[in-house]
């Protein structure tokens, strides 16, 4: 997990180390980005369980108020683009506190929203903010953090960007229930406000050895990566694999298994119940990277079709179709790591530009979830699933090519 987050501007020449006094105290810095990172990553994710209520308030149906996610996630994938080459310039904790700054009030004026194409226009707003989060979190993990540390920070924070699916959900569930979906995007604005605080107090100024020939040299990289075929795949391969995760959340909020459809506590232990997944696989991550990156993409991607096709006929019996979730929820965690590393290695030197890249196509994914779901609604929640297996399969054919480059060498 070293490796994803070299910076474009280190792409293009070598980098000072700190020296080892200068290294942010580790745990706090940790602590302070994982937590950031479920906060801002999972804004993408809290209209998935909030679709209902939405959707009435705003004069609409659930499946047009899928837009809300999607608008977001368009919005963020182009800002993830943009972000990584300005926190090079600028520094990372610089543009971490004007984006907080900027998601702030874009996350209230959500919450003022009052019709359906105003929440998209204002949720579009809201991703383009909070992108500037994610590259500047891990950029500066990787220049501010010792290298002993610096694998589990970066294994810490993106876990905590994908447990933000999760976690961003309950919580949204819960608040919603008792103070109604306008509170949910309060409670966010809020949250971000007071960590301009800790923001100041725990992380450190960058010095700025970029130039605004750095921004450049990071944007003509990415045409030559996209030329790249395995690498165009791989990125394809994230496509579906985050579209799928995203698509079977909003499955079971709007399509809703038949033996928990309407049923908020059964939906809330559903969404809880792959929480520990998200733990275990990051405190697996010796064994796991054991295995060439490429090999990992592969066996993961395959279990999370299975367990998704499973689950397409388990929707009447919830502590199986629980165990499903579990085990895809798992897969999925294993697979993102597995398919940012392999790209990394076939990025050369261009390993910002690759991974911004990465970045963007992982939530054009996420965006294209919810309209995928909205799209199947008409197949039920067994449909939907066997729908996403299928994408998987897809997912698993994507990763081969580079499956087979890793054996010729």
């Amino acid at each position: 997990m070293s490796h994803p987050t070299t910076s474009p501007r280190h792409a293009a020449a070598p980098s000072t180390p700190d020296p080892p006094q200068a290294w942010a105290p580790a745990a706090p810095t940790i602590a302070l980005l994982t937590a950031l990172g479920v906060l801002m990553v999972g804004q993408m994710y809290t209209v998935l369980a909030l679709l209902h209520p939405m959707a009435t308030a705003l004069g609409t149906t659930p499946g047009q108020a899928t837009w809300t996610a999607t608008a977001f996630g368009f919005a963020y994938a182009v800002g993830f683009l943009l972000a990584g080459p300005l926190s090079d310039r600028y520094g990372s904790r610089a543009v971490i506190t004007a984006g907080l700054v900027a998601a702030t009030a874009a996350t209230l004026a959500v919450s003022v929203a009052p019709n359906l194409p105003t929440a998209i226009a204002l949720r579009s707003l809201q991703g383009l903010t909070a992108a500037t989060f994610a590259p500047s979190a891990l950029s500066y993990a990787v220049h501010h953090i010792a290298p002993q540390r610096r694998g589990t920070a970066l294994t810490c924070i993106t876990s905590g960007m994908l447990a933000a699916a999760v976690i961003m959900q309950i919580g949204a569930q819960a608040v919603a229930a008792g103070l109604g979906w306008r509170a949910v995007f309060w409670f966010s604005a809020a949250l971000m406000a007071l960590s301009l605080i800790p923001v100041r107090r725990v992380l450190r100024p960058t010095l700025r050895h970029g130039t605004a020939g750095g921004l450049l040299q990071a944007f003509a990289a990415m045409p030559r990566l996209l030329r790249r075929p395995r690498l165009v795949a791989l990125y394809l391969s994230t496509v579906a694999l985050m579209s799928s995760f995203v698509a079977v959340y909003t499955a079971v909020a709007i399509a809703g298994p038949p033996s928990i459809a309407g049923n908020s506590s059964a939906i809330l232990a559903l969404r809880a119940g792959a929480l520990p997944a998200l733990v275990a696989v990051p405190l697996l991550a010796p064994v796991l990277q054991r295995l060439a990156s490429p090999l990992r993409v592969v066996l993961a991607f395959a279990p999370a079709a299975l367990t998704v096709a499973a689950g397409s006929f388990l929707g009447g019996h919830t502590v199986p179709l629980a165990i499903a979730l579990l085990l895809f929820v798992a897969a999925v965690a294993a697979a993102a790591p597995a398919v940012v590393e392999t790209i990394n290695a076939g990025a050369a030197h261009a390993h910002g530009a690759a991974v911004a890249l990465y970045g963007c196509s992982m939530f054009i994914g996420a965006s294209l979830g919810p309209q995928l779901t909205g799209a199947l609604t008409g197949l039920g929640f067994g449909g939907i699933l066997r729908v996403v297996a299928v994408a998987l399969v897809l997912g698993v054919l994507l990763a081969l090519p580079a499956l087979r480059h890793q054996r010729i060498e």
